[in-house]
């Protein structure tokens, strides 16, 4: 999450850019991968000089798996959201993987931020105005969430006295 508080009227007050958080770089997808085919194949080529050769199959198969599972993480990496605050709105702009892209726009002097707790779930982002509700930033971490919230609630009010 990157943000920017400004003061210069014409340019935004506040913005963001939102996107998921990624651990495992590629050469540590790199590793990773090699090191499970390693460690499978290795495995597998014990259980068929058992006799067992069906097996060497399955071990192949669960790298397969892991393989496509980290690829479909990494293909949503590309999806990301930009907030932005100025005296005349607050727009919140999702950018899919594919598709257009969206965009709400919510009067800066009537929106309310809130963050919604859920009971064994993770928490989420609000922002409502005149009965139109809007939940985003969903792939940040409760505390960035928190910590997100917090500092566009105190730019709108910075805003609002100005």
């Amino acid at each position: 999450m990157e943000q920017n508080i400004g003061t210069d009227q014409r340019a935004p007050c506040f913005s963001a850019l939102l996107s998921p958080h990624r651990s495992l770089s590629a050469k540590g997808f790199k590793v990773v991968m090699l090191t499970v085919a390693f460690i499978s194949f290795t495995i597998g080529l014990w259980f068929y000089q058992k006799g067992a050769w069906p097996v060497l199959g399955f071990f192949g198969l669960d790298v397969l798996i892991l393989y496509y599972a980290f690829k479909a993480n990494y293909r949503n990496a590309g999806v990301y959201e930009t907030i932005e605050l100025t005296p005349d709105h607050l727009s919140i702009t999702h950018h899919p993987l594919r598709g257009e892209q969206r965009q709400w726009r919510f009067n800066p002097y009537w929106v309310k931020l809130k963050i919604r707790e859920r009971r064994g779930k993770s928490c989420q982002v609000e922002a409502s105005s005149h009965g139109n509700k809007l939940i985003f930033a969903n792939f940040l971490s409760d505390e960035e969430k928190r910590d997100f919230t917090k500092s566009l609630n105190q730019a709108l009010a910075k805003m609002r006295i100005n």
